[in-house]
């Protein structure tokens, strides 16, 4: 090697370093997307009351007091496991209890935060407790850490 490093050799060097990890690059990129991805099959797919029950969640703000799976504000109890908590695993008993909460809004107790009336319709509450027994049953990894959220 040369005592002095010259234009070509560094030119040469970015050349080659730069060609090399651009190859390694896309050989990484190629193997993720053929082999890496699992298979998706249709179990997930979304039914129509979900998407219905996550635009009421968005367009009534939930998320500003609740939180969902640790993400929202934290004035109002975690709502990521109230399928497992108030419906004990079924559907019918999780929409008649969400029915009944939704419907008994504010509670006026006196000291407790309240709830605001939403005015949802039977339908309404039936597509978001179908959003919230969808999202209790994404892997969250064990949280909330207690069952009451």
């Amino acid at each position: 090697m040369a005592e002095r490093f010259t234009k070509s050799m560094a030119r040469n060097i970015y050349l080659g370093g730069s060609t090399f990890f651009i190859l390694l690059f896309l050989a990484l990129t190629f193997d993720t997307q053929s082999r890496a991805m699992p298979e998706r099959d249709n179990r997930d797919q979304l039914i129509e009351q979900v998407v219905n029950g996550k635009h009421l969640w968005e367009n009534n703000n939930c998320i500003g007091c609740h939180s969902l799976m640790g993400e929202g504000a934290y004035f109002a109890p975690e709502l990521g496991n109230v399928f497992d908590r108030r419906g004990a695993g079924n559907s019918d008993v999780f929409k008649a209890y969400m029915n009944a909460w939704m419907n008994a809004m504010p509670t006026k107790a006196p000291g407790r935060r309240q709830m605001p009336q939403f005015n949802l319709t039977d339908q309404e509450i039936e597509d978001l407790a179908s959003f919230l027994e969808w999202t209790s049953k994404i892997d969250d990894n064990g949280w909330p850490p207690n069952i009451e959220g």
